[in-house]
């Protein structure tokens, strides 16, 4: 929504998303095109040995590509969404003009912690000192450790009121993305005033954003990259809001990071049929135990371990099939379904 507003300014414009569906060079854009290939291998080749040496991970090294990529495209701003945590996040190198966390959940346990308000401080440390740092955080208790970590850094504090909903239109679909959408205004209302799109051009650009993935409906098949509680419950509201046809049948993919029996148990009762497999570009060693969810699973639910007999399968007698679970499987089901690759 930021970067839609920007271009719709006319700033030419970097956008840094992670993680992708299909192809790496979906997470670097200006002006809505990826980096091509050529100067995505040339930029890898380049900053191998830096990569190597410091034995950057695989985000770390696309980050650094991103950064070298807007700069050599001319891109006159740059929206990065952090990766992961924020204070330790490689994408934090950057000194921004405005910075924002929109929520906070417990996710990525392992490395940031394992409660709320550990995972928030985390989070703000991307705030800095004399820079608009925009909370729009609905719980008082989250929001007030993300508003203390961000005054002992210096920053410019604006918390977005709980009831501050966005009443322009959307193409994008939720409850949800209203609150996003505000928290969007806010963050372009707080940039300086030569990058600062008018009214106008916030309310244009925030209607037109599109993002692939998100409650993404075409013709029978909705894509949805949720993967945790949270995001499950805004698809099952999302999924009855718009009434798609029944029968509704999932293919679902969980990494095993993430609470696979709680989205299987939501998904059984929502769903007329579900299918649990395993996408093929999910590592190894975060692919969830299949055999471990088949004690879990209903009447509705088939465990099929082959990915490609699933999409086959899940799409018999479905009048809607919805994918989610994952960026790895909404990803491998665009991939293997003509036409649905984000970059074609």
């Amino acid at each position: 929504m930021i970067a839609s507003a920007l271009t719709r300014s006319g700033l030419r414009v970097g956008l840094y998303t992670a993680p992708h569906l299909v192809d790496v060079r979906e997470r670097m854009l200006v002006d809505g095109r990826p980096i091509s290939e050529d100067a995505f291998a040339q930029w890898t080749n380049m900053l191998a040995d830096e990569i190597e040496t410091v034995g950057a991970s695989f985000f770390e090294a696309t980050t650094a590509v991103a950064f070298a990529d807007f700069a050599a495209r001319g891109a006159d701003v740059a929206v990065v969404e952090v990766g992961l945590g924020g204070r330790l996040d490689s994408t934090n190198v950057i000194a921004p003009l405005v910075s924002a966390v929109t929520c906070v959940s417990l996710e990525h346990t392992d490395y940031l912690g394992d409660s709320i308000a550990g995972i928030a401080r985390e989070k703000a440390g991307i705030a800095k000192a004399e820079t608009p740092f925009i909370i729009g955080e609905l719980d008082p208790a989250v929001a007030l450790v993300l508003i203390e970590r961000a005054e002992d850094a210096g920053a410019m504090v604006e918390v977005v009121p709980a009831d501050s909903t966005y009443t322009g239109e959307l193409d994008l679909y939720g409850a949800h993305q209203d609150r996003n959408a505000a928290i969007a205004a806010a963050v372009l209302q707080a940039l300086p005033s030569e990058l600062r799109p008018s009214k106008q051009e916030i309310a244009e650009g925030i209607a037109s954003a599109w993002l692939p993935g998100r409650f993404d409906c075409r013709g029978k098949w909705v894509f949805d990259v949720a993967h945790n509680p949270a995001a499950i419950g805004a698809l099952v509201d999302n999924l009855r809001a718009a009434e798609v046809d029944r029968p509704i049948h999932g293919l679902l993919g969980v990494l095993n990071d993430k609470d696979a029996r709680y989205i299987l148990s939501v998904l059984d009762i929502e769903l007329d049929a579900l299918w649990v497999t395993t996408p093929p570009s999910a590592p190894e060693n975060r692919r969830s135990d299949l055999d471990a969810l088949a004690q879990l699973a209903g009447d509705n639910v088939v465990i099929e371990p082959d990915f490609a007999r699933a999409l086959a399968g899940v799409q018999t007698g479905a009048a809607t099939v919805l994918v989610t679970g994952s960026f790895h499987t909404v990803g491998d089901a665009m991939n293997r379904l003509p036409g649905f690759a984000p970059l074609g």
